[in-house]
C-alpha cells in the first residue's frame, strides 16, 4: 500500500530526488527529454546547474515547456533532435521492476513517446509512490473524443471502472479515462491490450519500455533501483 506522506515532507523528498537526478546529466552536450508534474518541477528549477552539459533539451507538456522557457531554455521538438541521451520524469506509481503507472498531470502520450525515443529512462519519485503490484492509482487512458464511451465499455468489459476525467484536455486535443480497480498483476500484456482497442491514443502504463533506472527518496537518503 502506497504510504501517504504530509505536504512539506513529500515536497522535501521530490526536491532531493530531483538534486540526486541531476548527477545523471553527466556528459558534454547531452540531448536531454524532461517529464511533467510536481517532482519534475523540482528537477526544472535545478536544471540550470547542469546548463552547460545539455546541448538540447525536450519537453513532455505545454506546461514543462514553460517552465523550462523560463529558466532560460530553448525547447525543441523531438522531430528536431532525434534520439534523446537521457529522460527523466516522475510515476504516480513504481513497482519493485521500475514499471510504472503514468498520467496523473495528463501528458502520458508525449511521456512515452519521449521515453521510447530515449538511450536512458530516469524515473524520480519520493517513496509513497512505491508500490508491490501496480493499480492501486487509477490507470489513465487517453482516447479520441468520440471513442470514449467505446473504450469505457471495453474498460468495464475488462474488470475496470473508468471515469471520465472532466473540463480536462490532453496536450494532444483528447481526453482521458481514469480506470479504477485494476489489480495489475502483468502490466506488459495488459498494456498491450488496452492499446489494440480502437480509439485509444495510449495509457499510463509503462511497462514495455520502463524505467532503466528510479530514484526513490527517502527520509534516509536517496534508493537506486535498477532494472
Amino acid at each position: 500500500m502506497t504510504r501517504k506522506l504530509d505536504k512539506e515532507t513529500q515536497d522535501a523528498l521530490k526536491k532531493k530526488v530531483a538534486e540526486a537526478a541531476l548527477e545523471y546529466i553527466n556528459l558534454p552536450r547531452m540531448r536531454v527529454g524532461i517529464g511533467t508534474g510536481s517532482t519534475v518541477n523540482f528537477l526544472i528549477d535545478l536544471l540550470p546547474r547542469v546548463a552547460e552539459r545539455i546541448d538540447a533539451v525536450v519537453s513532455s507538456s505545454e506546461a514543462s515547456t514553460r517552465r523550462l522557457e523560463k529558466h532560460g531554455f530553448k525547447v525543441s521538438e523531438l522531430s528536431e533532435v532525434g534520439d534523446l541521451d537521457i529522460y527523466i520524469d516522475g510515476a504516480d506509481e513504481c513497482d519493485p521492476h521500475n514499471r510504472l503507472i503514468k498520467g496523473g498531470g495528463g501528458a502520458l502520450t508525449r511521456e512515452k513517446i519521449i521515453a521510447w525515443a530515449s538511450d536512458k529512462f530516469v524515473c524520480i519519485v519520493d517513496e509513497s509512490k512505491m508500490v508491490d503490484v501496480l493499480g492501486d492509482f487509477p490507470l489513465p487512458v487517453e482516447v479520441l473524443p468520440m471513442a470514449r464511451s467505446f473504450v469505457a465499455r471495453k474498460m468495464v468489459a475488462a474488470g475496470g471502472m473508468p471515469e471520465y476525467r472532466q473540463d480536462f484536455v490532453t496536450d494532444n486535443g483528447c481526453q482521458i479515462l481514469d480506470v479504477h480497480n485494476l489489480k495489475i498483476l502483468d502490466p506488459v500484456a495488459l498494456e498491450s491490450d488496452i492499446n489494440q482497442i480502437p480509439g485509444v491514443i495510449t495509457n499510463g502504463l509503462f511497462a514495455l519500455r520502463g524505467a532503466d533506472v528510479t530514484l526513490i527518496a527517502t527520509p534516509d537518503g536517496v534508493r537506486v533501483q535498477e532494472s
